[in-house]
Parts: structure tokens; sequence; C-alpha cells
């Protein structure tokens, strides 16, 4: 049975609302209305991916499987996730915004895709926020996505609705990106943006609250943004391996040279983020390369 806190954080994700450690919602986009696979079909799938799943409930509308190899830590209680997969329907209130269109760098038909979409599949999970170890969750939505696009062969691409980022099917499909890679890979987004008014850019990421991790904001100037895109992603594997172990104050190995070299340090500090949505993230101050001015008054995420 789906608890009755479902359909509150179900929605609130859906409006586009961060939650740190909330659910996380995948969108398979698709050309024209399919119908749900069959029940059997989807728990052959999904047992190939997850290990044992048992469905609680399945008609055209919706289907809820609890993932019975993973834990979570509910109202003192020991359960396993839950994973909901919605019927298909037109996208209706769920809108993709242009400056969500704007930062889907993986995928580079997205204009097309999004134009063509008018249905979609939601699919989320339920509980997995109070797993004890984000890297089980994290390996628990990976490998629901990988049973999704298997799934639903109709499916043009999937969207991550945390981060904004998309990815074709025969992208998820054909991937090679090692097991403690997916998340990042797949489910957290690099942002670019240029400062009004200056020639200052901003780069950020989004999706690492799914996890309880943080994300990091870049200002600066003066530097090839491609340094710094492969600069973040270095920041949130290291993240991602270790947990949220960087204080304010403290320093990471910068750029020299178009390279990661420890004799130069960026100071980090948590800051409120410059960019929506409204919430703390790791500012990485970049030293020579650093634009703009400072406001630490953030905090890091904790898990309740």
């Amino acid at each position: 049975m789906i608890d009755n806190d479902y359909e509150k954080n179900f929605r609130r994700e859906l409006s586009g609302e961060i939650q740190p450690g909330g659910p996380f919602v995948m969108h398979l986009l698709m050309k024209e209305k399919c119908s749900m696979p069959s029940r059997k079909r989807m728990e052959e799938v999904l047992e190939k991916h997850l290990g044992g799943v048992e469905c609680f409930c399945c008609d055209e509308n919706v289907a809820g499987f609890t993932a019975k190899r993973y834990r979570a830590e509910f109202k003192g209680e020991d359960v396993p996730p839950q994973l909901i997969i919605t019927g298909c329907t037109e996208l209706g209130d769920y809108e993709i915004s242009a400056m969500e269109r704007s930062q889907m760098w993986d995928c580079e038909n997205s204009e097309e895709i999004l134009d063509a979409c008018q249905y979609h599949v939601a699919a989320t999970d339920l509980f997995a926020g109070a797993m004890p170890s984000y890297k089980e969750r994290a390996d628990l939505l990976m490998n629901f996505m990988e049973a999704l696009v298997e799934l639903y062969p109709e499916c043009a691409a999937v969207q991550f609705q945390t981060s904004g980022k998309m990815f074709e099917r025969e992208k998820i499909l054909g991937h090679q990106i090692p097991k403690e890679e997916r998340f990042i890979y797949f489910a957290v987004n690099a942002r670019l943006f240029n400062v009004e008014g200056g020639t200052d850019l901003l780069l950020d990421t989004l999706g690492m609250s799914t996890l309880f991790l943080p994300d990091l904001q870049y200002h600066f100037i003066g530097i090839d943004p491609n340094l710094v895109v492969n600069h973040a992603y270095q920041m949130l594997l290291y993240l991602y391996e270790n947990g949220a172990v960087i204080e304010s104050g403290e320093t990471v190995d910068g750029i020299r040279e178009g390279e990661l070299s420890d004799d130069v340090r960026w100071e980090c500090h948590y800051e409120s983020a410059m960019v929506q949505p409204t919430r703390d993230l790791l500012d990485i101050h970049m030293g020579e390369y650093a634009a703009g001015s400072r406001n630490y008054t953030g905090s890091k995420l904790e898990q309740g």
C-alpha cells in the first residue's frame, strides 16, 4: 500500500520544489501514448536489474513494487523502499522550462525530442530517502532507470526532474559508465550561465541533494568553462566517494595549465545559490579566476 504522505511528496516534486532526500522523479518521454507493460513483464525486468521485487498494486494508472534487496528506516521500522510507475499520460501540468531546455548539454536533439513528445510515464521511489546509505540509494535509482528503459521501448528520452538533465533512451541502454559513477553521470547536471551585465560566468551543479550531498557553485572569469565543468565533476565524484567531508574554509586542488594541481588551492564555503532553485551549496572560490563577491551564510545539508 502507498503511504499517505506519498501523494503530497510526489506532487511537491512534480511542482519543481527541491526537497533534499525527497522522491527522485524520472520522466520517460513518449511521442505517442503507450500501454502499461504487463505485471509479469514488469516483475521480470525489475527483478533482473534490482533483485527480488514484490508487486503491491498494478492497473492501467499506476504500478507499485517493493525492492526487497534494499532497506530503509521509516517511522522506526525497517522497510524496503517502494518503486512507483504511473500510466502514460499527457505531459499536462509538468512543464520543462526554457532555462531547463537550455541546460540539456547531454542530449543533442533535446529541442526536437521535447517538441515531439507530448506524453510521459513518471517513475519515482518512496521511502528511499530514509535508506541509511546514500550509495545504496544511488544504486537503487540507477538500476531502476536501466529497468525502465528496457520496459519502455517507446521511450524517446528520460528526463531527470531534480536536475533537469536528459538522455536519449539509446544512450542509457548502451552506456558503459562504471557503477560508482552512474548517478553523477546521469542524474547530476552541470549548468552554465552568463552573468548579466558582465563577462564572468557562473557554473553550478544540480542533483546531489537527492543523496544529502552538496551541489557546487563556481563564479569565474578568464578560464575555459570546459575545464571548470571537468573540475566540478571530479569534485562530485570525490564527494560521492567520501561523503560531505569538505568543511567551510577548507581548500581543494585547483587548476594550473589545464590540469588539477595540488600546488593551487581553492577555498570552499557553503553559500546560498545564486541561481534558482533556492538551496545551500558548496561555493568554490577559484583564486585568480574568481569573479564577484561572496556571502558565506549557507550550511551543509543534514539528513533528518
